[in-house]
């Protein structure tokens, strides 16, 4: 049965966090356990080639808006997309089929504030929707470096109702313990929860570390953050491909913020994912016939997009006129 509300609103659950802070695998990890039942799941993605849907399978509807992010590129597409699940709900006669709850997957490069003021200031939706809670994701070793150098890794975190600590495997104690402070010190009103891979552990304390005195941070202070489609050749040379991204990370996996996407390899269709300059282990996916894979996104900053795809055409030893191109300009 759907879920109700007195005031006959759907509800909406808000989840973000910053790029690779394990948003969809702590999502994935919620739909396979069965909560957040009968969700209709949108999943924004900054990037033209949406990735994390193909994740999310334990859903039981899912939409996508790739190529802009739902708080301002992607605003217009989101509003008219929650517009038209408002009304296909006002047009279902009974409440045990009436859809009940949306969850709203942001992009890593979103602002969830900027979300929330879109839905309660459009004259159709704060009538139909209420947002019932803002989760963010905070990653256990990235997380605080993006407090302190990120203005939205900020804003993210001083939007949430909830924020999870993810990767808590991974990152010593004290540094937690910094983190979690610091977390407490910017949303003092905000409940932290702990995950590793998506699973619910026990809330990380700080352990009696003093949260970090951040600097003001000025919005044009930094570089801005952009993603790069690469379409890889089905003749690719994965060795050569390996080296090329383990290069490219230990370079510039400062500037290399996340990379992500789907390729079928000879050992099956698998997933790619890096976090700055951590490679995260692959894993094997199921077959999705009607998806197109072999793409992989790059988002950062400080680098030139063509000097991106030539670096990979150099690793890979492309020629000038071939027919093995590792490499197609994507449309």
């Amino acid at each position: 049965m759907a879920e109700a509300r007195a005031d006959g609103r759907m509800r909406l659950t808000l989840l973000g966090g910053f790029l690779g802070s394990g948003k969809t695998t702590w999502l994935r990890h919620q739909l396979h356990e069965g909560r957040f039942p009968d969700a209709h799941v949108i999943v924004n993605e900054a990037a033209a080639t949406p990735v994390d849907d193909a994740l999310l399978t334990r859903a039981s509807a899912v939409d996508v808006l790739a190529g802009g992010c739902a708080c301002c590129e992607a605003k217009a597409d989101l509003v008219a997309l929650l517009r038209r699940l408002c009304d296909l709900r006002s047009q279902t006669r009974s409440d045990n089929v009436r859809l009940g709850r949306v969850v709203l997957e942001t992009s890593g490069l979103a602002d969830p504030g900027a979300i929330l003021e879109v839905i309660r200031t459009d004259p159709v939706l704060v009538h139909h929707i209420v947002v019932g809670e803002t989760i963010v994701c905070v990653d256990a070793l990235h997380g605080l470096a993006q407090l302190i150098g990120e203005p939205l890794g900020r804003r993210q975190a001083e939007a949430a109702d909830r924020l999870v600590v993810t990767k808590l495997d991974e990152a010593d104690p004290a540094g937690i313990g910094r983190l979690v402070a610091t977390l407490k010190a910017i949303n003092p009103a905000a409940a932290i929860d702990g995950a590793i891979r998506g699973t619910p552990v026990p809330a990380p304390s700080d352990g009696g570390e003093a949260a970090v005195e951040l600097p003001a941070i000025e919005g044009g202070s930094v570089a801005p953050i952009f993603p790069t489609r690469l379409t890889l050749d089905d003749q690719i040379d994965w060795t050569a491909f390996g080296v090329w991204l383990s290069a490219l990370l230990h370079a510039r996996g400062d500037d290399v913020m996340r990379v992500k996407g789907v390729v079928r390899t000879p050992a099956g269709r698998m997933l790619l994912q890096t976090v700055r300059k951590v490679v995260q282990s692959p894993e094997i996916l199921p077959p999705q016939e009607e998806r197109e894979d072999d793409t992989i996104v790059v988002i950062g900053r400080g680098y030139r997009e063509a000097d991106l795809r030539k670096s990979l055409e150099r690793f890979a030893g492309v020629k000038e006129r071939g027919d093995l191109s590792l490499l197609r300009r994507a449309s």
